[in-house]
């Protein structure tokens, strides 16, 4: 389901794509592999390791190894094949998949430019897909290396630290949103022309990240659901935190931030498109307005004319020539009236506001 014009394009049989594997013991580095089927032998029995294997722009040959290294879900895989997913997180026995859509803003083109990242998390590697030239995974990483006490939480530290990078940058989207609407407000209430086909635009655009803002919160709520339950609870399959309790307490409160600044962009979105339902609907208003006050001069200067037009029709047209007709001031008169009356009405037109 394509969810934006500029979201990514389904993976096709292209040049393989750029790809970085590191591995991880006890949330330190500790080396990186070639190939995904290196990383998947350094992983086996080592407990503690982990690999975080990161794509951008895959070929359909890459995703296939990985498939078979890494067992990943079939069903979860065609999506990340096809690319124009929602954002949603869905647990597939040992596997739990997540979508993601970062965003940016064109700031000349006034446009919302969304992409994508699939992230696969299993007990002990993660596989981030990005489809998107609007997260670059390359500077988050050296921002997670210095936190080895979230990394070593496993798999599900990587996944925070994508979402968190992908809400924080929602932010200045919807910054630069506010002031094209705000500037857009000043325009409605100045008269300016092209107000209505901007509003409609800028709509478009709030749609466009509300789509992928908004199934975010969903996705927040079972991450932290997840970490919430007991260890005994949490039944069979998807990866599993890794840490004593206090542990899991520390990243359950870097992920309650994030779920916070989310809850946040989301209001301001939603707010944006209120404001831009209000917006057309008062520039329909002063449309409206305006077009009546036309109307209005039009209707006025139509009854001002209309009268001695009426008068030089019947005094001209429909009187008979009698006695008096030839009369010397009858032409001068005839004039005076249709200039009196001509004259009342527009003062009386003018003092009631239509003139």
């Amino acid at each position: 389901m394509a969810l934006g014009r500029a979201g990514a394009e389904p993976v096709g049989a292209t040049a393989p794509g750029r790809m970085w594997i590191r591995l991880y013991r006890d949330g330190r580095p500790d080396g990186t592999a070639a190939t995904p089927a290196r990383a998947r032998e350094a992983l086996s029995g080592h407990a503690g390791r982990m690999a975080w294997i990161a794509l951008a722009d895959p070929a359909r040959d890459q995703l296939a190894e990985l498939a078979r290294v890494f067992r990943l879900p079939p069903l979860a895989l065609e999506d990340a094949v096809v690319a124009h997913q929602r954002p949603k997180a869905e647990l597939y026995r040992d596997v739990l998949f997540a979508v993601l859509r970062p965003a940016g803003y064109d700031e000349d083109a006034e446009a919302v430019r969304v992409g994508e990242v699939h992230v696969f998390a299993g007990e002990d590697f993660v596989i981030t897909i990005t489809h998107t030239d609007r997260l670059d995974l390359s500077a988050l990483r050296p921002r997670l290396e210095k936190e080895p006490r979230l990394l070593a939480r496993g798999p599900l530290a990587v996944l925070y630290a994508v979402l968190d990078h992908v809400v924080d940058a929602y932010a200045p989207v919807v910054a630069a949103l506010q002031e094209d609407v705000d500037e857009l407000e000043n325009e409605v209430f100045s008269g300016a022309r092209g107000t209505s086909q901007r509003t409609y635009r800028l709509a478009r655009e709030v749609i466009l990240l509300q789509r992928a803002v908004d199934p975010l919160g969903r996705v927040l709520e079972e991450f932290m659901a997840r970490l919430r339950e007991p260890a005994e609870q949490r039944g069979p399959g998807g990866p599993r935190p890794r840490g004593d309790r206090g542990e899991l307490e520390h990243l359950y409160g870097h992920l309650r931030d994030t779920a916070d600044h989310e809850a946040a962009v989301r209001e301001r979105v939603d707010a944006l498109a209120q404001l831009l339902q209000n917006i057309m609907s008062v520039n329909g208003t002063l449309v409206a307005q305006a077009q009546n006050e036309a109307m209005k001069k039009v209707s006025s200067w139509g009854g001002i004319l209309v009268v001695p037009t009426l008068i030089a029709s019947v005094y001209g047209m429909n009187i008979p020539p009698s006695t008096g007709f030839g009369w010397t001031f009858s032409w001068p008169l005839a004039l005076l009236l249709m200039g009196l009356s001509s004259l009342c009405l527009y003062l009386v037109f003018r003092r009631n506001g239509w003139l």
